[in-house]
């Protein structure tokens, strides 16, 4: 199993910013689209989609898997996954390590899940199940959370890098969410970090949360925090170079915006990888050889 090279630093792609995209051909290397967005046939967004498509490599991320729920795998909604990703190519295609609903309801929300072996053996055989489906590995990501079960022996961070090589799926590593989640839980995010196994990250996420104190949400509504920003180059030090974007879904700013906000992602790589030297290119490099190719 080997991931891809990185692709670079790219954006969520946003109806905002659509034209801009298109006239201005901006500093961005390639954009996340969100799935559920474009499953209906047709219509404007699908238009725009294809002609940025043409520009720029796109990846699918989607939130409606529910890959954590015990209701059956909505057989419907990967068709209609595998057909748009027939349609537009994606380099990948993610979710999240969750649960979304309920007896047919959509609770739009990434519930987490209790960090157990039933829950891991669970997850496993849904994940190989989706992937087989899709006739293509899929990326997993972990998700910011507010509450936790009381009996819970794993770790998040060990029931993550345990699906991931079970079901031999990749990981989205979202910084963000494991700062939120420290902050919460009262955990150190180097010991999460640590424990992810570098050869199955394929993605980084960067957002914004907003601070409440003794809480953190994850709102993807601010610019990436100096304390996430300081986390991610910890990450890059360990990983090495990683396919990085930033989410930003509510008080949009303009693209010129954003895209200055990349550049510092693209700065933070760069000082993390001089300062690490050779160690995490190599680091990787051994871990994919030991995880054998394709």
């Amino acid at each position: 199993m080997l991931t891809r090279p990185s692709l670079g630093f790219g954006l969520g792609l946003r109806v905002d910013h659509y034209d801009a995209v298109l006239a201005e051909r901006p500093p961005i290397d390639w954009f996340e689209v969100l799935t559920e967005n474009y499953l209906v046939p047709g219509g404007k967004p699908l238009n725009y989609l294809m002609r940025i498509r043409e520009r720029f490599p796109v990846v699918m991320h989607g939130v409606s898997l529910s890959i954590g729920s015990t209701a059956p795998l909505n057989r419907e909604y990967l068709r209609q996954v595998k057909a748009l990703a027939a349609r537009l190519e994606p380099e990948w295609i993610s979710d999240h390590l969750c649960w979304t609903g309920v007896a047919g309801r959509n609770t739009h929300d990434l519930l987490p899940l209790p960090y157990t072996r039933e829950a891991v053996d669970h997850v496993v055989a849904r994940v190989r199940t989706v992937q087989d489906v899709l006739e293509r590995r899929i990326l997993l990501e972990n998700v910011s959370s507010y509450v936790s079960f009381r009996d819970a022996p794993l770790t998040e961070w060990e029931f993550l890098a345990e699906i991931a090589e079970r079901a031999d799926c990749l990981i989205l590593l979202d910084v963000n969410n494991i700062y939120v989640s420290a902050v919460n839980h009262e955990f150190d995010p180097l010991d999460y970090l640590n424990a992810i196994p570098p050869a199955r990250v394929q993605q980084i996420h960067l957002a914004g949360h907003e601070d409440h104190g003794d809480y953190l949400v994850d709102t993807h509504d601010h610019p990436v925090r100096d304390a996430v920003w300081e986390l991610y180059a910890s990450a890059v030090r360990r990983l090495g170079p990683i396919s990085t974007m930033i989410e930003r879904d509510d008080h949009i700013p303009p693209l010129g915006e954003l895209c200055a906000e990349l550049e510092r992602a693209r700065a933070t790589a760069r000082c993390a990888l001089e300062e690490a030297g050779t160690a995490a290119p190599v680091a990787r490099a051994a871990a994919l050889l030991r995880a054998g190719a394709p």
